[in-house]
C-alpha cells in the first residue's frame, strides 16, 4: 500500500499569490473557509511510513515539512525520513525547494537528463554537495526502483514518460521556434507503484494535452493526480493578469471540448484529482460554479494536507 500526502496543491506562486488582489485572493487572506490557502505543488509518498519520497521540491517545502509530522526528524540531532526527491520538470516551482534541503543531509535526486543538466548548469544547486546528494538520471519509459542515497530501496517504483509540455520559462529560447526549444525530457508524467505492483497511480502535474498515447496509458487507472492549472485556456488573458494562454505555458485547461475533464470522461479512471492549481482558477473556491461542474464530472480538487492511500 502507498500512502500519499499532498504537500502543496497550488501552481507557481501559491494561493493567494503574493501580489494578487483578485476576489479569490482577498477571500483567502480574510480566512474564508471556502477559499483555503494553498502552497506550491509538491507530493510525498511512502510504502512503509518510514522512508518518504518527495515528488517535486516546492519553494514552500520547508513549511510543508513542518506542517506534516510524518516528515519530521525522528532520531538524533540531524535526521529526516526524506530519502529521495523525484522531479517532473525543471520549473522553478518544482526545483527551488531543493535549496531548502541543503543542510548536509544525504538523499537522492531523480530527474531526466535534461532536468539534471539544468541543475548542473546553475551553480546555486552546488549547495547540494555530491558528498551527500546523489543525482540519478531516469530514462523515459523505463521503470526503476527508487532508493535512498545508500541504495536502500523504498518499496516505490517509478516509470517516467513524456507528456506534452514546455521547457521551463527561464529556459525558453525564442530563436528555437514555436516550441521554444522544448524536448521530450522537459516535462514528464509518472506512473508510481508499489514494489509488488499491488498499488499504483499516476502523477501528472504539468501537461498540455491528452493525446492518444497518454489516454491509453491512463485508461482504467485507479487514481490520477492531474494538471489543474487553469479552468479555461485564456483565463489569465481575460482576467488582465497575463499575456499567455494555458497551452502557451504548457498546461491543458480543465473546461471545454479540448479540456482535461472531457478528455478523461471516457477513460474510466477510478479517482481523479486536480493538482497544481493556479491562483486564477475558480475551482479553488468551494462555492464556485466551476468547482461544482468539476465535482459533477467526478473530479476532486486537491488541498494541502490531503491524504490518500492506494
Amino acid at each position: 500500500m502507498l500512502r500519499i500526502l499532498v504537500l502543496g496543491s497550488a501552481a507557481g506562486g501559491g494561493f493567494p499569490q503574493w501580489n494578487s488582489n483578485d476576489e479569490a485572493s482577498r477571500r483567502a487572506r480574510a480566512g474564508d473557509p471556502a477559499a483555503p490557502p494553498r502552497s506550491q505543488s509538491s507530493l510525498a509518498v511512502s510504502a512503509d511510513d518510514r522512508r518518504w519520497v518527495i515528488f517535486n521540491a516546492s519553494p514552500d517545502l520547508r513549511q510543508q515539512i513542518n506542517d506534516n509530522p510524518r516528515l519530521h526528524p525522528r532520531a538524533g540531532p540531524r535526521d529526516s525520513p526524506i530519502v529521495a526527491v523525484v522531479l517532473t520538470n525543471g520549473d522553478v516551482d518544482h526545483v527551488a525547494g531543493l535549496l531548502t534541503l541543503r543542510e548536509g543531509h544525504p538523499f537522492a535526486v531523480y530527474a531526466t537528463g535534461r532536468v539534471l543538466s539544468v541543475l548542473r548548469e546553475n551553480s546555486i544547486f552546488n549547495v547540494l554537495s555530491p558528498a551527500f546528494v546523489a543525482r540519478r538520471r531516469m530514462a523515459l519509459d523505463q521503470a526503476f526502483a527508487v532508493a535512498g542515497p545508500d541504495g536502500e530501496p523504498t518499496g516505490i517504483v517509478v516509470e517516467p514518460f513524456a507528456v506534452p509540455g514546455k521547457v521551463a520559462l527561464y529556459l525558453e529560447d525564442a530563436a528555437a521556434g514555436p516550441n521554444f526549444g522544448t524536448e521530450p525530457e522537459d516535462t514528464v508524467g509518472l506512473a508510481i507503484s508499489s514494489e509488488d505492483g499491488a498499488s499504483r497511480f499516476f502523477y501528472v502535474p504539468g501537461c498540455a494535452g491528452v493525446p492518444d498515447d497518454l489516454a491509453r496509458r491512463l485508461r482504467g487507472a485507479p487514481l490520477a493526480l492531474f494538471d489543474g492549472t487553469l479552468w479555461r485556456d485564456d483565463e489569465m488573458v481575460a482576467a488582465g493578469i497575463g499575456t499567455k494562454t494555458g497551452r502557451r505555458m504548457g498546461h491543458i485547461s480543465l473546461s471545454g471540448p479540448d479540456g482535461s475533464i472531457a478528455a478523461f470522461a471516457p477513460l474510466g479512471v477510478g479517482r481523479k484529482v486536480f493538482v497544481h492549481i493556479n491562483n486564477s482558477n475558480p475551482i479553488l473556491l468551494a462555492d464556485s460554479p466551476e468547482r461544482a461542474a468539476a465535482e459533477a464530472a467526478g473530479w476532486e480538487v486537491a488541498y494541502d494536507g490531503m491524504e490518500m492511500t492506494q
